[in-house]
């Protein structure tokens, strides 16, 4: 049985620990702000992200079932940091995303100490050559009730805002060459909708190195002669308006991460999909793509419209 939800951390408590040397950037868009933080060293702030994550995951079908979502890789040393969009206007955080870079990842029995370990197996190659520039990404989740087209124009565009968050982070540290994170299904998800939109996934954004793949698979009984029959455009562009088509015609949508990262580069790798069972046995696809590859206009927006003055602070974060 899941656990009651923690109460709200109040607001003057989440202000005392947002202070000036943890703000990374203004956004672009709704006049929000990002700050990135250690949750040792801002409790408060850890709590509120937790507790917005447990509700975010939970009203998807997801979730831990704590009290406060809050695991170990938030608090070890290194521990994940929290990268967090303000809405300083109605003092509120929209969303988040916890990330380690690759030179902060402990090893333990010849695999990174990160949180998808559990789920995919990394090979040698991709600890070597790739791992210590990747910036690993993890429990995205944007505010309940601010995750609609329909919510006020402010804050309609904290996914886009995180981006920017992500993009600042890039600069700071050059040393970031990859992003590495997941897409994440939930049980609920029509299982047609799904497989098709991991065929398309896998159509055009493959992993010919095998350079991570799944333990365990999620074995989805794909038609795979089926859908050559329906994606028959001949280009992600077309075969991605049949996809979009297809998923409203069985009652769904395409989820927004999965389409923002489709939208980000055109090398963007696929490494296969598990059984999160430490996570309400959602379904997890791991992402991963170079940052020098994503497209052009993505990157004006998130990493040229950052003045890396503004981040000087945080250098400590980086080991600069």
């Amino acid at each position: 049985m899941d656990e009651k939800i923690i109460d709200e951390i109040p607001v003057e408590a989440l202000k005392a620990e947002l202070t000036p040397e943890r703000r990374l950037r203004s956004t672009n868009k709704g006049g929000n702000e990002i700050y990135v933080v250690d949750g040792r060293e801002a409790p408060n702030v850890m709590r509120e992200i937790g507790r917005l994550r447990e509700i975010a995951f939970r009203s998807a079908g997801g979730g831990t079932g704590k009290a406060c979502d809050i695991d170990d890789f938030d608090v070890m040393d290194p521990p994940c940091r929290q990268l967090l969009v303000w809405d300083p206007e109605n003092n509120l955080i929209l969303g988040g995303y916890r990330f380690i870079t690759g030179r902060d990842v402990r090893m333990v029995n010849g695999q990174p100490r990160i949180a998808t370990s559990h789920m995919f197996d990394f090979s040698q190659r991709f600890i070597d050559e790739f791992l210590p520039n990747t910036l690993e990404l993890g429990r995205s989740f944007v505010r309940v009730g601010y995750q609609s087209s329909k919510a006020e124009a402010k804050t309609i565009y904290a996914l886009d805002n995180l981006w920017d968050g992500l993009g600042a982070l890039a600069v700071i540290d050059p040393e970031i060459k990859y992003l590495f994170g997941k897409v994440t299904m939930y049980p609920d998800y029509g299982p047609e909708a799904r497989n098709m939109i991991l065929y398309f996934l896998n159509k055009y954004f493959p992993d010919p190195d095998r350079l991570v793949r799944p333990f365990r698979p999620l074995e989805t009984n794909t038609d795979t002669a089926a859908m050559e029959r329906i994606f028959t455009g001949g280009s992600f562009r077309e075969d991605y308006r049949i996809l979009n088509k297809h998923v409203r015609d069985l009652g769904c949508n395409i989820p927004p991460l999965v389409n923002a990262y489709m939208s980000l580069s055109p090398t963007m790798r696929m490494f296969g999909t598990a059984i999160n069972d430490e996570f309400g046995d959602v379904e997890e696809s791991g992402i991963f793509f170079a940052i020098s590859e994503i497209f052009d206009e993505k990157k004006k927006r998130h990493l040229g419209t950052f003045v890396p003055e503004e981040g000087d602070n945080l250098m400590r974060f980086f080991g600069r």
